[in-house]
C-alpha cells in the first residue's frame, strides 16, 4: 500500500467497497473531482453525503485560493453537498493563514500578491496585510514601499501587475522576509480548450526576479496534511485515502504524506499520463503514480447501494 510502489490499479465493485471500509479519513480535491465550475460531477454530491453519513471523516483539500472557506460552504450547499461543514475545508489560503499565524508567528506585515479572497482569509486569522492604494501613475521608481514587511505571499491573482511583481521583488531583497506560495499549480483548464495561468506561474516569475525559492503551503507540500492532523484526532496515514485529479499535485501530495492515492479521470490527468510515470526509469516519477484509478467519484455509488441493501 502506501510506501510500496505499484500503481494504476483500476478499482471498482467489491474491491472499492473493501478499500473504503479500511479507511477512516477520505481526503478529496474539489475542482475536477467534485465539480467543474458551477456544475457538480454526476453522483459526486450523493457520494460525499453518503461517506459522511456512514461515519467517514471527509476532508476537502484544495489549492484553489480564490474564495474564503465560508464561500466554499455556500458552494457545496448550492451544488447539493448538504452535509459539508466549515471545519472540513482546508484550502491553500486557509492553510497559509495558519502557517503565518501559528507556525512562524509573523510579527510584521504580509505583502499579498494574490486575490481578495486570499487577503480575506489572512485578515480573518488576524494576520496583518499591506494595504495597497491604487495609483495609475505609480511606478517602481516612485511608489512608496510599506515598512515592516516580513513575508511575501503569492497566490492566484487575476489583477496581477508588473508593479506588484516589482514591489514583491524589492521586499524579498531582505533575507529575513519570508517567501511563501499558496501553491505551484501551473495552470487550470477552462472550457473550449483554454487555460488559466495558476499561482505557480506567478511564483515562478517572482522566483526568477528575486533569486529565491518559495516555501509552498498547499499541495503537494505536507503542511496541509499537518493542518488536518492538528485539527482532527486519530489521523493515521495508513487509514487515509487521497482522491484527486492531478498527478503532479494530488498524487504527489499523497505520496509525500504516505497516503494511499486514487486518481479520478474527470479532471486534468488521464490514465496514459499515470502509466507513463509508472513505466518511467526515473524512480522520482513514481511518486506521481496513483495507487488506484476510477473513472469518476460516482464509481463509489454501488458500494453505498450494497450497504443500504444489506441494512434493510
Amino acid at each position: 500500500m502506501a510506501g510500496a510502489f505499484k500503481g494504476c490499479q483500476k478499482i471498482r465493485g467489491p474491491q472499492l467497497r473493501n478499500l473504503l471500509e479500511a479507511k477512516d479519513f477520505i481526503l478529496l480535491d474539489c475542482d475536477g473531482v467534485l465539480w467543474h465550475g458551477e456544475k457538480a460531477v454526476t453522483g459526486a454530491a450523493t457520494v460525499v453525503n453518503s461517506l459522511i453519513r456512514n461515519g467517514k471523516h471527509v476532508v476537502f483539500v484544495t489549492n484553489n485560493c480564490t474564495r474564503p472557506r465560508e464561500k466554499y460552504v455556500h458552494k457545496f450547499s448550492r451544488l447539493g453537498f448538504t452535509d459539508v461543514m466549515l471545519e472540513q475545508i482546508f484550502s491553500s489560503s486557509y492553510c497559509s493563514a495558519l502557517y503565518l499565524r501559528d507556525v512562524v508567528k509573523i510579527s510584521g506585515q504580509v505583502f499579498v500578491m494574490g486575490c481578495e479572497a486570499l487577503r480575506s482569509e489572512l485578515q480573518e486569522a488576524g494576520v496583518p496585510c499591506v494595504e495597497e492604494v491604487e495609483d495609475p501613475d505609480a511606478t517602481i521608481y516612485n511608489c512608496p514601499l510599506a515598512p515592516d514587511v516580513k513575508a511575501v505571499l503569492v497566490g492566484h491573482d487575476d489583477k496581477m501587475t508588473f508593479l506588484k511583481l516589482a514591489k514583491a521583488s524589492c521586499y524579498l531583497r531582505d533575507p529575513d522576509c519570508l517567501f511563501l506560495a499558496t501553491d505551484i499549480d501551473p495552470w487550470h483548464p477552462l472550457s473550449g480548450g483554454r487555460i488559466l495561468p495558476g499561482s505557480g506561474s506567478l511564483t515562478a516569475a517572482l522566483e526568477v526576479s528575486s533569486g529565491r525559492k518559495a516555501t509552498v503551503i498547499g499541495k503537494p507540500s505536507r503542511f496541509m496534511f499537518e493542518c488536518i492532523s492538528s485539527q482532527f484526532e486519530g489521523v493515521d496515514p495508513a487509514k487515509c485515502l487521497m482522491i484527486g485529479d492531478r498527478l503532479e499535485t494530488d498524487m504527489l501530495f499523497g505520496a509525500n504524506c504516505r497516503l494511499d492515492t486514487m486518481l479520478t479521470l474527470t479532471g486534468v490527468s488521464q490514465t496514459k499520463d499515470a502509466e507513463e510515470y509508472r513505466d518511467s526509469e526515473l524512480t522520482t516519477n513514481h511518486s506521481f503514480v496513483p495507487d488506484y484509478i476510477v473513472d469518476s467519484i460516482a464509481d463509489f455509488l454501488p458500494a453505498f447501494e450494497e450497504q443500504d441493501e444489506q441494512s434493510n
